[in-house]
């Protein structure tokens, strides 16, 4: 891909983001007097009104658990539970939040996990975690974004052409544990387990020389094509000004992870990797705070040594599988990673029951070469999204996104922030 083709792509992305946040700075010059509406979550529709004119003390823990028909591209249909248990140890503290599920999807998936975003002890101690246990099936498509091709070669591309499926079983294990040196500003450390098991390459047949991204990779840097397991720790430093991490209005959210990796019988390569990620609320109107410019980037990059395929970085492996809207999760993989979003909230309804988002995104990732500058293309993606407020106290809505990449469409439906 020649570089007027990389800055086209950019240019286009910026002016997306550009011209959203033009149209917003106009809701930002509203009246002071406008008038305010009393908020109504979903469940109020079922609420008779004089139930919802009684005040009632504002609790400083919320639990919501329902069970939920939700969609992924990479997983089908999935049926199951959600919980999710916000909490203040003081009213003046910030919000915590444990969250946790269990599903089955079409693609025959069984889907565990529990998330926690924790601050103790007067918001001087911050936790952060991400455990899941998946019998999962995933496609790959091989390394670096230059897998979808720009040009002439684009009109006669296929998804199905370069696809391969695979079934594995995923265990992760991640913690990290931060202290406050000084306001906002948090150091910690963290373990980190990542194990896959069982690894079938459908499309693999060793015997008849047919062989696959996954089996070529791991043979080349001498990994196990059946399993394998990366167990690491890491030096985590973290700012966050965020008002509240399950809807977020306003803030900013800084973190750098970096982890090391030693070599063991599971993992035949000693790694070092670094995470850093911001993410950036820009509320636009004074009079209606569910106005928001969301800006989220993140990098993921191989410091030394080598990682095993399937712990490469990949859209939709963030804590809330989020990024790469557009694309199915593990689309886009490379041994370095770069995704940085652009979201525009705004509510439908008055009572802020309904919203809005749009939203652009665009994702660069090498292929096996270590090297920063070795990434060969970017690939964009736009959408837009529906969310529906579920409750009042927290904020925490249900969402609904289209996305739109280069020959590819997806659905998803979450609950919780976009990111």
């Amino acid at each position: 891909m020649n570089f007027k083709t990389i800055l086209k792509s950019k240019i286009i992305f910026l002016l997306l983001l550009f011209c959203s946040q033009t149209i917003l700075s106009q809701e930002g010059e509203k009246k002071e007097e406008e008038k305010k509406y009393k908020l109504r979550s979903i469940i109020d529709l079922f609420t008779k009104e004089d139930t919802l004119k009684i005040s009632k003390p504002d609790s400083k823990n919320h639990l919501i658990a329902f069970p939920t028909l939700g969609y992924q591209p990479a997983n089908g249909f999935t049926f199951g539970f959600i919980s999710q248990f916000s909490f203040k140890i003081k009213p003046e503290n910030k919000i915590s939040l444990l969250s946790g599920g269990a599903s089955y999807s079409t693609e025959k998936q069984v889907l565990l996990y529990l998330k926690n975003n924790m601050y103790i002890n007067n918001d001087r101690l911050f936790f952060s975690g991400d455990f899941r246990y998946y019998v999962f099936s995933q496609s790959n498509y091989g390394l670096g974004t230059s897998i979808i091709p720009w040009g002439a070669e684009f009109q006669d591309f296929d998804f199905i052409a370069i696809e391969q499926p695979m079934n594995y079983n995923y265990f992760k294990f991640h913690e990290t544990a931060s202290y406050t040196i000084f306001t906002s500003f948090f150091i910690g450390l963290g373990m980190h387990f990542d194990s896959y098991s069982n690894i079938y390459d459908k499309n693999l047949d060793v015997a008849n020389e047919q062989y696959t991204y996954h089996y070529n990779y791991s043979k080349d840097y001498g990994f196990s094509d059946k399993n394998y397991a990366v167990n690491g720790v890491s030096l985590n430093l973290i700012y966050d000004t965020r008002d509240n991490l399950i809807n977020t209005n306003k803030g900013l959210f800084l973190n750098m992870n970096y982890r090391y990796n030693p070599q063991t019988d599971l993992n035949r390569h000693r790694s070092a990797t670094l995470l850093l990620e911001s993410r950036y609320f820009i509320p636009i109107s004074k009079t209606n705070k569910q106005h928001v410019v969301g800006i989220w980037a993140y990098g993921q990059f191989q410091l030394r040594g080598r990682l095993p395929y399937l712990n490469l970085p990949a859209i939709g492996w963030d804590q809330n599988s989020r990024s790469g809207k557009g694309y199915t999760q593990g689309l886009l993989r490379g041994t370095n990673l770069i995704y940085v979003e652009s979201e525009y909230r705004f509510p439908i309804t008055k009572n802020q029951m309904i919203s809005g988002t749009v939203f652009a995104n665009a994702t660069t990732a090498s292929g096996t070469s270590k090297s920063l500058t070795s990434f060969e293309s970017v690939q964009p993606a736009v959408g837009v999204g529906l969310r529906v407020l579920l409750d009042k106290n927290t904020l925490t809505n249900f969402i609904v996104n289209f996305g739109l990449g280069r020959d590819s469409k997806t659905f998803y439906f979450n609950d919780g922030e976009g990111f």
